[in-house]
């Protein structure tokens, strides 16, 4: 096949999609990686898609490079979050080892936890200020505080979640897209978020449908890393089955 056919072929894609993994162009056309990756840089070069990490989207999606502070974020589809972040809270038995991510979805998840008996490790300090206000036992890890999210990064977050083992773990994200996965402005926030999702038996990622076909700057986990709680499933993700709607 010719590559002026298989670049017809990869648009044509897009536009059902708005985005496709390497693997994905691997399998349909019959080619090699490289030569999927190169046909996407081409494509990039010409400003027909945009190149993100493992696949290319296209060039009309939603791309968020700034971090929204707390406060921004908790007005904006406010009852989807309390919706999904109550089902969430469902979730958590007794006996869990819980990892909580900083976040104002998994913040509303506070309202709905009442003497679980669980344990919780976050690396937000309003969240364990509140889960131990509830009498929650909670571990706070250690490392340096970002102001905008109030998230708890760096060297010494990502050492001490190596050492734990969580029976569940709930993360938000920035924006959710096949080919980029999930995605976070931050780059210290992600290696926090990748390595505790990484020490999960069961990992959710809340997110309200507004996070779908966004592509923020730096990828922590893959599509497929975790079960997708959300409130509606938006074009393109319909067939999806690990979307489990709130």
């Amino acid at each position: 096949m010719l590559s002026e056919q298989r670049h017809e072929i990869i648009l044509k894609i897009l536009e059902e999609k708005r985005s496709v993994t390497v693997a994905e162009l691997t399998e349909h056309l019959h080619i090699s990686e490289s030569t999927a990756r190169r046909d996407i840089t081409i494509l990039d070069k010409a400003g027909k898609l945009v190149k993100v990490f493992g696949g290319a989207v296209l060039t009309d999606g939603i791309y968020q490079s700034a971090e929204p502070t707390v406060t921004q974020k908790s007005e904006v589809n406010k009852e989807e979050k309390r919706r999904i972040a109550k089902y969430a809270a469902s979730l958590i038995l007794p006996q869990d080892f819980v990892y909580l991510d900083a976040g104002t979805t998994t913040g509303y998840m506070l309202d709905f936890i009442e003497e679980s008996g669980a344990t919780f490790v976050t690396n937000a300090v309003a969240h364990a200020q509140r889960l131990a206000a509830k009498g929650e036992h909670v571990l706070l890890i250690g490392g340096t505080l970002k102001s905008s999210t109030e998230a708890v990064v760096g060297t010494e977050a990502v050492l001490t979640l190596k050492d734990y083992h969580f029976s569940k773990g709930f993360f938000g994200t920035n924006g959710v897209n096949r080919a980029a996965g999930f995605t976070t402005p931050d780059a210290n926030e992600a290696l926090v978020k990748r390595t505790a999702l990484g020490q999960c038996q069961k990992a959710y990622i809340l997110c309200d449908n507004s996070k779908f076909h966004v592509v923020s700057s730096v990828t922590f986990a893959p599509f497929s890393a975790g079960l997708i709680l959300t409130d509606a499933k938006p074009e393109g993700y319909m067939e999806a089955e690990d979307i489990i709607l709130c």
